[in-house]
């Protein structure tokens, strides 16, 4: 059966004709205001830097560092979401308010929530270097006077955020800081006005929908004391303020990793009806947990305004070449007679599941087998848009199904691909104080009978005997596995090469940046950890079982025959590299027609140079222009 990777990590609503519509949904964008601060202390406080040959650096630029690598990697991986960049504690003013102490960043032809954009990433970067002269520094919060900067960034950030709904839209501020108390500074019934007019003020921010988050910054010998004035700010109490002061130090790395995991946020891919019986049914969303990164689609651009295209779809009628105004019909030919069918009509006829979920039953987990996992399983929580009954149903159904040691068997699927499910249900795991596994159920989509195939099939001889591995080599097998086992390893430990590359060369060409960073490739052996006295006896005694004592590698390489699957190989490069020729690759580079070629034929090239043949038309081409240079 040849399978396409691409079709088995693709989610059920991914359809490739409405790819771009998708990217610009709504409810897949997120509003992020960064609030900075810029006193004086800021500047002042300095931290010991990552490298040991560099200057030590300032709560400042660690600040900045921090969010223009965020902005870096958002306007490649979450390029529609929108961001604004405020300081606070500043000598200049810059907002709509114009309110004092507060400055907007930004940027010519550029709102001031908007598209994170190249011209913004690479003027950021060079902010610190002028900002005293531009901006200024100053406290904002002084005795004697009403100023209050924090109340006034804060009431600026919920007015960049006003646009969008919260319904459709995650709104964010990002608070950095090194001042545990604001108003330290402040005595007697002045300081408690402020404290009291700011909270409310955050408060009414999140009322609207809008998450405050704060990234404090560690004095060098003093911890960031959050309960002095923040956990009222952002609602910290009982083992959440406790649990809350971040495990990273005050270096930059440190600062970065933990403002991605601040930024990484689950997003739903569907929200789909979960029907038990006539009458009752339950809300439910679904999320990805995990899934292969892949680069991002080409988007064709306007070569004069540089705005993307959108693809319209015209019929011409053949006689007259007029525009067909009219909605298309098809027909079928029947006795004689054009049967006519509406667009609507054969959607219709075409679909046998409108795409939500009907539970047929309930069978024992040791009815599931491994290998009904044809792709990544999809995770169900209940929707906050249902009902109060809908969650008690959705966790008496939870217990019931833990306690029976069950899985629900349900029909889904989309509208043109119905498919069985298998719901098995997930328990809560803390460790810590931390939740390590949420509460819900995993969605596992179950094969047709003829998805699975039997192994025995595929290495059976002429006769249909199946050679088996004896007791001593499966021994022998699994004292290697161990040997050689990563404990605790998880997917998102490793990055993807080549993707990295990928991105260091897009954000290059984008910031015109004269060098690219190397990338290390993590997913390379560990030559050291094989290299082991231990790991080597254990491979020895493998091949040993396997092969016997009088095994010589080279030799059988040397002197093998060639296998049907090695000759068919050969044969279809030899094939490839001849339909090459015919092509003048440079020039349909150059040129931009590699577009017009089909699918069979890119696929010469790749196969003619050694390169993977998989992915769509895009990929492909990316490929070829990627191994050409272009």
């Amino acid at each position: 059966m040849d399978v396409d990777a691409d079709d088995i990590f693709r989610d059920d609503e991914d359809d490739p004709d409405a790819q771009h519509s998708l990217l610009e949904d709504e409810s897949s964008k997120e509003y992020v205001v960064y609030l900075v601060d810029a006193s004086p202390k800021m500047f002042n406080t300095t931290c010991p830097a990552a490298e040991q040959d560099q200057n030590d650096e300032t709560h400042f630029h660690i600040a900045i560092s921090c969010i223009s690598h965020t902005l870096k990697s958002q306007i490649i991986n979450r390029s529609y979401d929108q961001v604004a960049i405020c300081f606070f504690n500043t000598r200049e003013k810059k907002n709509l308010q114009d309110l004092n102490g507060v400055y907007v960043f930004n940027v010519a032809e550029r709102e001031f929530l908007d598209r994170p954009t190249a011209r913004l990433i690479k003027e950021f970067d060079h902010l610190e270097e002028s900002f005293s002269k531009s901006i200024g520094s100053q406290h904002g919060v002084v005795s004697g006077t009403q100023e209050n900067s924090l109340y006034n960034a804060i009431w600026a950030a919920q007015a960049l955020l006003r646009k969008g709904s919260a319904k459709t839209v995650d709104k964010r501020i990002l608070l950095f800081t090194n001042e545990d108390d604001p108003f330290g500074s402040i005595k007697g019934a002045v300081k408690s006005d402020m404290t009291r007019m700011t909270l409310q003020r955050a408060k009414d921010a999140q009322d609207l929908g809008i998450s405050i988050e704060l990234l404090p910054l560690n004095h060098p010998n003093e911890a960031f004391n959050v309960s002095q004035f923040y956990a009222d700010l952002i609602g910290l109490e009982g083992d959440y303020l406790v649990d809350f002061m971040p495990s990273a130090t005050n270096r930059l790395e440190d600062m970065k990793d933990q403002l991605r995991k601040r930024m990484f946020t689950k997003r739903k891919v569907k929200s789909l009806k979960f029907t038990i019986v006539n009458g009752i049914s339950i809300q439910l969303n679904s999320y990805a947990l995990i899934r292969p990164t892949v680069p991002g689609a080409i988007t064709w651009l306007d070569s004069i305004t540089n705005c993307p295209l959108k693809c319209e779809r015209t019929f011409i009628c053949a006689d007259t070449g007029a525009l067909m105004e009219e909605p298309i019909t098809r027909l079928h030919p029947y006795k004689n007679q054009n049967i006519t069918f509406s667009m609507k009509q054969l959607s219709e006829i075409k679909r046998v599941s409108i795409g939500h979920l009907h539970l047929l039953g309930f069978k024992p987990l040791s009815c599931l087998r491994d290998y009904y996992n044809l792709k990544p399983s999809t995770f169900l929580y209940p929707s906050d848009e249902g009902t109060d009954n809908s969650m008690c149903i959705f966790i008496a159904l939870h217990r019931k199904m833990i306690q029976l040691n069950r899985f629900a068997v349900a029909f889904g699927g989309s509208s043109s691909r119905p498919q069985l499910v298998a719901l098995v249900a997930q328990e809560e795991v803390i460790q810590s104080g931390s939740q390590i596994e949420p509460p819900g159920m995993h969605m596992i989509y179950l094969p047709y009978s003829d998805d699975i195939r039997l192994v025995e099939e595929r290495y059976s001889d002429s006769s249909g005997m199946v050679t088996k591995a004896s007791d001593d080599q499966i021994k022998k097998a699994a004292d290697l596995i161990k040997r050689i086992d990563l404990k605790g390893f998880s997917v998102c430990q490793l990055t993807n090469p080549a993707l990295q590359r990928h991105y260091a060369v897009l954000q290059a060409l984008a910031l015109a940046e004269d060098d690219i960073p190397e990338m290390k490739d993590e997913t390379l052996p560990d030559e050291e950890g094989l290299a082991r006295p231990g790991v080597v006896r254990a491979l020895e005694e493998f091949k040993t079982s396997v092969y016997g004592d009088n095994y010589d590698e080279e030799n059988e390489h040397n002197t093998g025959e060639p296998t049907e699957a090695s000759k068919k190989r050969k044969a279809n490069a030899e094939f490839a590299t001849k339909e090459c020729e015919n092509y003048d690759w440079g020039e349909l580079a150059d040129t931009g027609k590699l577009k017009d070629l089909t699918v069979v034929e890119l696929k010469y090239y790749l196969t003619a140079n050694n390169l993977p043949v998989s992915g769509k038309k895009e990929a492909i081409i990316t490929r070829i222009l990627t191994h050409m240079g272009k």
